[in-house]
């Protein structure tokens, strides 16, 4: 690759979309680090902070929602090797796209995808933490920094392909609105 494809290939945006999946990745990597070594969650099992929000030692053993257990070696590293193309298919996006929001976006979706695909592989479950609740009223499965991550570049992803009808690289670079191009 010539010296002019690779500054293309990482211009400052992309830049910031690995700077982004590295913070993701990295708090939630240090904050399960946290709830395994110093907080010992796995042992205490339950940790009441608030009214509304305790720490829960979870082992989802499934992807998304629970779903497709991995019940046997062969099928963890199955479900590794899936969600490992989906974290390719993400940062193939990522380098392809231009725009900062939707770029963002990917990049949280990418970090967190590594944290969990890192937990699968090592330990061949990802530790799930984080209960929301209202008294016995769970809107949320219990959930981890990278299951966030997804979730709010999801939406972010979603909502700029929902809610910007035309895109324009040059006036979102710049931080304009077309209007004031």
């Amino acid at each position: 690759m010539s010296a002019q494809g690779f500054a293309a290939l990482f211009t400052r945006n992309r830049i910031i979309g690995l700077v982004i999946a590295g913070i993701v990745f990295g708090a939630d990597q240090f904050i399960k680090w946290l709830m395994v070594s110093p907080l010992n969650l796995r042992e205490r099992y339950l940790i009441e902070l608030l009214p509304f929000f305790d720490l829960r030692w979870t082992e989802n053993r499934g992807v998304s929602l629970g779903m497709l257990q991995a019940t046997t070696i062969e099928m963890r590293y199955l479900l590794v090797a899936v969600t490992a193309l989906i974290a390719i298919v993400v940062l193939i996006w990522m380098f392809r796209e231009k725009l900062l929001g939707d770029i963002i976006g990917l990049g949280m979706i990418l970090g967190g995808a590594l944290g969990n695909i890192v937990d699968r592989y090592n330990l061949g479950y990802v530790i799930d933490y984080a209960d929301f609740h209202i008294g016995d009223f769970r809107p949320f499965l219990i959930f981890n920094v990278a299951d966030a991550a997804i979730t709010i570049g999801v939406v972010i992803i979603l909502a700029r392909s929902l809610f910007l009808s035309e895109k324009d690289p040059e006036t979102e670079q710049a931080g304009k609105t077309p209007a004031e191009s």
